[in-house]
Order: structure tokens, then sequence, then C-alpha cells
């Protein structure tokens, strides 16, 4: 098996030599062999990119630079993104894992989509404004980029998240250092090549494969006014006491724990299909994954049957057959991780009812986990408490809507969830009680680039997308005029 072999990392625009001969082993999660080596970032590398991207910032011309042209660079990016789509699709499939199928409708399509809305947005943003004041003269409002950013990117939806961090800092004349995850390079250095086409000034981005020691040198370091952070709640928490000793910014999108609320009055075959996105997109890795599914107590035969149905029938293998539906789990450490959540539920009490922890017929190796369905589960048990980060979904009954509204709730994470009734009415109230920074009615929440994203609790701080996505790349800065 050919592997490929990168020998730079890209610094402040070029690409250099690394600090060491250090390598990371890129592993496909399917075939278990090496697929791929890429230099791995020291802390001298993070020190050359966080210098050069403080020169970039307080001395280049990127952060004077007219909203205009760099909303038109953006543009430009994603002309070039869209054009090699289906060889980012092929990558991440390789690194990670994910089903081609949905690698090349989200992995791979949602960059670009976002790369565009976010120039429409930006188009509109209020980069300046002028209010009256109340205690004579006028008052200019204006938003300045918050400086040098360190952005550090999970392996689970990798390019989508370069792309929610990199491209509002980088229409907001930020300038930013990525740290994309060791199991998931690849991608990043598809970006860094397009990102080498474009031509940026001179110190604007830097992008560094490396490993929770580079991880927290670069969140660490003094050159740095930002951290965007996604990942797990025990990380995010490090990351925050680290910038809150630097009074220094930080957005945190961490981890969920996510209900399916549904209503007596749903459809069990379309709930058991929407069951299938909600909760075991991208095999389960997802944070906005709806892994608790709640039924109403007198009627939750006929959705458990309906759900097991449709699980059962999930095509689990090669992630590179467009048939796959679950593919592997991205490390054999999440493997073993999502198998020892399953041996406790059965542990604690709950029932399978399908699935478990031996591998599917359909594969011989690999590190793959046979979508599964628990019922009987209660809110005290692990598998309803804490984030599993695979295909495994928990059953939980409830007696009436302000029942489910409290177990819904009965969770230190508040991310996404969702609700599904034949009454939006109804849906939208029990939507509109539970504590929680997204909901869908009658779909798994859309992560739509017009919306602000983030959670409550432990889920995280600040929101990405929207006009707030810009806006957590800014400074605001108010100005009294007196004529």
């Amino acid at each position: 098996m050919r592997v490929d072999t990168h020998e730079h990392l890209f610094i402040g625009g070029r690409w250099v030599t690394p600090a060491t001969a250090d390598r990371i082993d890129v592993i496909s999660p399917h075939s278990e062999r090496v697929v791929a080596r890429v230099p791995a970032a020291t802390p001298t590398d993070v020190d050359r990119a966080v210098s050069a991207a403080r020169t970039a910032f307080d001395e280049g011309p990127w952060p004077r630079t007219d909203s205009s042209e760099r909303i038109a660079l953006v543009r430009r990016l994603a002309e070039c993104y869209t054009t090699r789509e289906d060889e980012l699709a092929q990558l991440i499939t390789t690194e990670m894992g994910a089903p081609i199928t949905f690698a090349r409708s989200a992995h791979a399509r949602l960059p670009g989509v976002m790369m565009r809305a976010f120039a429409d947005i930006a188009e509109n943003y209020p980069w300046q404004q002028t209010r009256s004041g109340f205690l004579g003269g006028d008052v200019l409002v204006v938003h300045e980029p918050v400086g040098v950013v360190a952005a550090i990117i999970p392996w689970n939806m990798p390019m989508f998240l370069i792309v929610a961090k990199l491209i509002p800092a980088l229409l907001a004349g930020c300038t930013i250092v990525l740290k994309p995850s060791p199991e998931t390079p690849l991608d990043a250095y598809h970006m860094a090549e397009l990102l080498d086409e474009l031509g940026l000034p001179p110190g604007v981005v830097s992008i560094l494969p490396g490993d929770q020691d580079t991880g927290r040198h670069l969140v660490a370091h003094p050159g740095v006014d930002k951290v965007s952070f996604t990942g797990s709640t025990a990380a995010g928490r490090q990351v925050a006491e680290t910038c809150g000793a630097a009074l220094r910014r930080v957005s945190l999108e961490l981890g969920g724990k996510s209900a399916a609320v549904v209503l007596d009055d749903a459809d069990p075959d379309d709930v058991a299909e929407g069951m299938l996105v909600a909760g075991l997109m991208n095999s389960g890795q997802a944070c906005v994954a709806q892994t608790r599914v709640l039924l109403p107590r007198h009627r939750s035969s006929a959705f458990l049957e309906a759900l097991v149905d449709k699980v059962e029938n999930l095509t689990v293998g090669d992630p590179f057959d467009p048939a796959t539906r679950v593919g592997p789990m991205v490390s054999q450490r999440q493997q073993h991780r999502v198998r020892g959540y399953i041996e406790n539920a059965q542990h604690q009490g709950a029932r399978l009812l399908t699935g478990g922890t031996a591998l599917p017929d359909t594969v011989d190796r690999g590190w793959y986990i046979r979508p599964t369905v628990f019922a009987d589960v209660d809110s005290s048990m692990r598998i309803a408490r804490e984030e599993v980060f695979g295909p495994v979904l928990s059953v939980l009954t409830y007696t009436d809507d302000d029942h489910a509204v409290e177990i819904a709730d009965a969770t230190e994470y508040g991310l996404s969830g969702s609700v599904w009734t034949a009454d939006i009415d109804r849906g939208s109230a029990v939507a509109l009680r539970i504590r929680s920074g997204t909901f869908g009615i009658n779909q798994p929440y859309t992560m739509d680039p017009a919306a602000p994203f983030g959670g409550v609790k432990n889920s995280g701080i600040g929101r990405e997308f929207g006009p707030e996505g810009i806006g957590a790349y800014l400074d605001t800065k108010s100005i009294s005029v007196r004529a």
C-alpha cells in the first residue's frame, strides 16, 4: 500500500522544514495500516508560527485590508476548494473512516457552502456604525480584529471545523495558527495547499499537526490573543484554565449528550429513519448526536420495533463502499472506549436490543462497533450521562411532556436536541423549555451557516456560524464624537 509522506510544515504561508524529524503516522481505521506520514510540530515550530502571525498582525497589511478585499479572497478560496471536493472526501474517508457517501455530502460539500455563506454574511456585517449618544454627540462603534488566533481542531469533522474557525477569523482580519488532530492531518494539508495558491500576505496562516503537548504550548503561548477550541469537555476545561490565567479570549465548543424527544403523535417509521441521522451520523462520532432517545411509555413498543428494524438493516463495513452507512471508529483507542460503555451499560442493567461489542459480520479487521440500541435505560446510568461518541443509542421512557423535558435536561450538557411530533406548536413548546444551545423540530439540528451554533452548561462558551461567528473574532471599540 502506498504511504503518502509530507516533509514540510505550512508556517506563515510558506512550506518550511520542521524543527525535528519526528513524524505522525496516519493509520486507516478500516485497514489498520499506515496510509500517510506528516511532520509532528514541536514547541519550536509553534514559536515560529506564532511569531510569524504576530508580525503579520502587528505590522502586516492583512488586518488593515478593507473588508471587501478579504471577502473577495474568501470567495476565491471557495471556488478553488469546490474543484477539489471529491479529492477531499477520499482523504477524509482514508484518514478517519467516514463512509464515502457521508464524506461527500457533509465532510467535503459543507465547507464550501460555509465559505460562501460567511462571505455573504460579511458583506452585510456592521463593521462600523454611528449611534446617537444620550449625553450629547455621536458614538462611533468600530469592530476590529481580535489579533492572533490559536485554533484547535478535532478529528471527527476536521475540514468542516477548520473552515468554521479559519474563515471568520480571516474575514475579521485576524492571523491564525491551526492545529489539526494527529488522527486527521491530511485534510489540513489539503487546505494548506489551497491557501498556498491563494497568495495571502506572509504570516497570516500556519497549520501545525501535533499532539496534546503541541496544543498546550500553542494555547499557552503569550503571543496568542484568542483561542478557539473544539473537543472534549475535559480538555476544554484545561484550555479555559490556561486562558483564564492569561485573561485571554476563548471560545469552547465541547461535548454533548443530546436528547431526541419523541412525542406520542409522531410516526414511528419517520422517527426511526430520523434517528439514523440524528443519533448515528458520522458513525456516531458527532458532538451534536442525539444519542438519548426519549419515548412515550405507552407507545414505546411501536417506536422501539421500528428503530431496531432500521438499525439492524444499516450497512456496516468498508467506508469506501457507497452503500456503507456506518464505518469504523477513528482509532483503536476510540473503539475500546465505546466497547467499555457498552459493557458498562449491560452491567448496570440496560437491555441490549441489537448490536454489542462483537465485530460486524461484514468485516474481519478495522476498528468497528456494531450499531447498538439499549432499552430500559435511566438517567443515572453512565451511558445516559456521558458522551459515548460511537454508534450507540440509549432509549429512555417518559410519562408526559413535563417528564420528557425533565429527562432531557437531566444532563450536564446542553449542545443540541430535537423533538418529533405531528403538532408543530406542541413541538415548539417542548423545544423552548429544554436548555440547549441548538434544537431541531422533526429533524436533527441542522448546522446552518446562518444560525449561531454552540452550547450551554458543559457544552461550551461562545457561538460559531452566523454573524455571531464573525463577531467571535472581533473586538468592539467605541469612540465618542463631539463636533
